[in-house]
């Protein structure tokens, strides 16, 4: 039997791509991900973005079954792509701290294990490359396993099964709630659906642009609030902070105000004007209302209560203006 340790990386990345396609499959992704990751304009392609897990899963099939020349074919396309994986998380997690991906298939924070584990994945691709030489071109590494191992697979992967059981994530239920009266209509869910269960409006300070502070309660006290939480260096975020000023034009009834995590003399758009711009240097409101990127709306009541989101993506939250302008109006917004 072939050693293990020529063995392992193939078994292991291919495993690995198997996995991250079958669950992108099962979560597709959108063109506002790629966005959001920075991946080059030239790849921001719906058919791309619906090839991708297809993608993933022929490379991992391909890593499994061959060795030789098409195995090392294989590892290195599977290396490069790893690498490029590993690019776009670090850059993303330099440029927006609140950066997410949806990896392997439900939207996550990038972290600096993000970053570690797809810098991994790359040395494994590296490693699989290096030993496809020596194993069967037809069959790769499972034909090269023999007896013995075929057996130490199977309880891996039972052992692998029986931890994705027990870990399995419960999903959410749906359960419609009777919305309140929050000042601006029905609520207004991360959907757009009508039926939205509300929760109580955090009273998390933040500091606005003039260096006073107020709570997010307070703000949405006196006038309904449609808060966006953007970054001068999101690139996705660029159409959310040009559209303001139109939307504020569409949705007089609202304060629409940005939010940012940076200080207020730290970024450029900062707005001193009413409705002045809200900084969160602390990092306490993205978790205290549940989103993890940028750019996300929420929309708050004057009754203390939320009234709609949080949404994420430049286009999940144009959509999301045209719901709330629904709600208010009667009719979606004019084209």
């Amino acid at each position: 039997m072939i050693s293990a340790l020529l063995i392992g990386p193939a078994l292991l990345l291919g495993g690995v791509l198997i996995a991250s396609g079958a669950l992108k499959l099962r979560n597709p992704a959108d063109l506002t991900e790629f966005d959001q990751l920075g991946v080059p304009t030239a790849l921001r392609r719906q058919w791309i973005a619906t090839a991708h897990p297809w993608g993933e899963l022929l490379l991992g099939i391909v890593l499994l079954v061959t060795g030789g020349w098409i195995g090392a074919l294989a590892a290195l396309a599977a290396t490069l792509l790893m690498v490029a994986y590993l690019v776009l998380v670090s850059r993303a997690r330099r440029a927006t701290p609140d950066a997410s991906c949806a990896c392997f298939g439900s939207t996550k924070k990038i972290t600096a294990a993000t970053v570690a584990r797809n810098a991994w994945l790359s040395m494994l691709g590296a490693l699989a490359f290096a030993a496809s030489w020596a194993l069967p071109v037809l069959g790769g590494p499972l034909a090269a396993l023999g007896r013995d191992g075929w057996e130490w697979l199977l309880v891996v992967l039972a052992a692998a099964g029986t931890v994705a059981l027990v870990m399995w994530p419960e999903p959410a239920d749906a359960v419609a709630a009777a919305p309140q009266a929050s000042g601006v209509g029905d609520g207004v869910g991360a959907e757009g659906e009508l039926d939205y269960i509300r929760s109580i409006t955090p009273a998390v300070p933040v500091t606005m642009a003039d260096g006073s502070t107020q709570t997010l309660r307070e703000l949405s006290s006196a006038r309904p609030m449609l808060m966006l939480a953007v970054s001068a260096t999101c690139s996705s975020c660029t159409s959310t902070i040009e559209s303001r000023e139109r939307w504020r034009e569409l949705l007089p009834e609202l304060d629409i105000r940005l939010i940012m995590t940076a200080a207020p003399d730290e970024t450029e758009i900062a707005e001193q004007a009413h409705p002045m711009s809200m900084h969160d240097p602390d990092r306490r409101v993205a978790p205290s209302l549940g989103y993890v990127s940028t750019p996300s709306a929420v929309l708050f009541g004057m009754d203390g209560m939320l009234a709609g989101g949080p949404v994420t993506g430049a286009d999940a939250i144009s959509e999301f203006i045209g719901d709330v302008y629904e709600s208010l109006h009667g009719e979606r917004p004019p084209a």
